[in-house]
């Protein structure tokens, strides 16, 4: 008998420090521009703010800074089912769009978001060492942009080689559609200029794992540009760059590639934790 509830009372501890384990709040439309900004502008108002999901009773947790898709013009921020209750941060971010402004204001706005959650996030108990920045499709070009092109952090004084790994879903690598529509130039003409991810391929930049969906049911050359990322930052000498093709999944492959960014989160934290 005794034994018995010896089983039951370390039973009924377990199950206690599991439900306090996934107690989360949510901190909704945050500012991430400063008041002064935000105040002189309406559109800055309405669409740059941002949404923090963190666990409460835990510290030092890992972040995703998480951009929607959209093609720059359309979308709204969001915390991905599938990063939910998984011990860490989902910093989910809204950003200008095109027409109401053009390239490289939605860039900027990444920017912006993502100094505000080195700044920020350990308030929440998070550390600011493990921040990680992905996005799907326009999300995903946002994340590469800047954490492959130095410049748009340093606006910030940070330097893009903090952020602990860059993980886009099927970004552009080129230089996107929507500016290229900007431009007045065909979305099939591909072109390669400061506002593309490749112009910035670097042996310095942090851990970057590019994930798309199936090369023969994705957006139109979608998988090859970012063969074409991986090949190229391999030459420039990076040691840390990896390509993943999911295998019957089209450009809407978010769901079964979330497994695959929290993997390689936990994967680059056990790393930095043993040096």
């Amino acid at each position: 008998m005794k034994n018995h509830l010896l089983t039951l009372l370390l039973l009924l501890i377990s199950l206690s420090i599991s439900a306090q384990s996934s107690n989360y709040q949510l901190k909704a439309n945050i500012p991430y521009y400063s008041e002064a900004t935000t105040a002189a502008d309406s559109y800055i108002q309405e669409r740059c703010v941002l949404d923090v999901y963190y666990p409460d009773n835990v510290q030092d947790y890992p972040t995703i800074v998480w951009f929607h898709g959209g093609g720059l013009t359309s979308g709204n921020k969001h915390i991905p089912a599938g990063l939910k209750d998984k011990g860490m941060a989902v910093v989910a971010v809204n950003y200008r769009f095109y027409p109401k402004i053009k390239a490289p204001v939605y860039i900027e706005d990444a920017a912006a978001a993502v100094a505000w959650t080195f700044q920020h996030i350990s308030a929440y108990g998070g550390d600011p060492s493990k921040i990680f920045v992905s996005g799907h499709s326009a999300g995903g070009y946002l994340a590469s942009m800047i954490g492959l092109d130095k410049s748009w952090l340093k606006v910030h004084d940070i330097d893009a080689d903090q952020i602990a790994g860059l993980i886009p879903f099927s970004g552009h690598t080129i230089t996107h559609f929507t500016v290229r529509q900007e431009r007045g130039i065909d979305g099939k003409q591909p072109i390669i200029d400061e506002l593309a991810p490749l112009y910035h391929v670097r042996a310095d930049a942090p851990p970057l794992l590019l994930i798309t969906g199936d090369r023969e049911m994705e957006l139109l050359g979608r998988y090859e540009e970012n063969a074409y990322m991986m090949r190229m930052m391999k030459i420039a000498g990076h040691q840390d760059t990896r390509l993943m093709e999911l295998d019957g999944y089209g450009h809407n492959m978010v769901a079964p590639a979330l497994p695959l960014l929290i993997r390689e989160v936990k994967r680059i934290v056990k790393t930095k934790t043993k040096k």
